[in-house]
């Protein structure tokens, strides 16, 4: 596979949101196989500040990106206080 195939096959993320003090942040992304996904990251001091996923909230895949999103409502317990303090549900 060279670079341009692997590229079409990676990811795309479609949203983005952070909680706790920008410590905590969750991407909701599409395959393009057609499903959806989402991946909870922490960011700590002594990682100088790189994003590291967290294992516990590896999803699988979703039919869509709502499905996705109300999964990792379920999942991940800063989030539902994160979205509505974007003003989202």
């Amino acid at each position: 596979m060279n670079m341009a195939e692997s590229e079409t096959h990676r990811p795309v993320v479609l949203a983005i949101i952070e909680g706790r003090g920008n410590s905590l942040c969750l991407d909701v992304f599409w395959h393009p196989g057609g499903t959806f996904g989402f991946q909870e990251y922490r960011r700590d001091p002594e990682d100088l500040g790189a994003w590291t996923p967290l294992a516990r909230t590896a999803s699988g895949a979703y039919p869509s990106r709502d499905a996705a999103l109300q999964a990792a409502k379920r999942n991940v317990p800063w989030l539902a206080e994160a979205l509505a303090a974007e003003g989202r549900r």
